[in-house]
């Protein structure tokens, strides 16, 4: 591990709080931890956007942010881990928070954010640091 560089120190930091960001919404979603709705709730907001059905679509949702976190924090599979938290961060902010700018009005800055991590995770793989750094 000598050969670290910088860029890959840079990366594991984004990486790994990027994971463990989006590893805690996904628990909100699938098990109402931290006083989040619990995929019984979390179903109900989806179906209110029209997904059906609804439950599948929040599994889906829920797991592509729990599993993928857990994934990109280890370094595991990071640009298929990227892609499936990236795409749920693109419908969010067109189905959720098209509302303007600022999440004051629960706007899509925090979405484009976390979209836009996942797009750098995705040009850049895991780095150095990380289970599987090739992947």
């Amino acid at each position: 591990m000598s050969d670290i560089k910088p860029v890959d120190a840079g990366i594991f930091i984004l990486r790994l709080t990027l994971g463990i960001i989006i590893a805690a919404h996904g628990l909100q979603k699938v098990l109402g931890l931290w006083g989040g709705p619990g995929i019984e709730g979390f179903s109900g907001f989806v179906k209110s956007l029209g997904f059906q059905p609804p439950v599948v679509w929040a599994w889906i949702v829920g797991l592509s942010e729990t599993v993928g976190g857990a994934l990109l924090v280890l370094g595991v599979l990071p640009r298929l881990s990227a892609f499936f938290i990236g795409s749920v961060m693109a419908v969010a902010i067109f189905k959720v928070h098209w509302n303007g700018l600022f999440m004051a009005n629960n706007g899509f800055e925090y979405p484009l954010l976390i979209l836009a991590c996942c797009v750098a995770v995705i040009f850049t793989g895991a780095g150095k640091i990380s289970l599987f750094d090739k992947l």
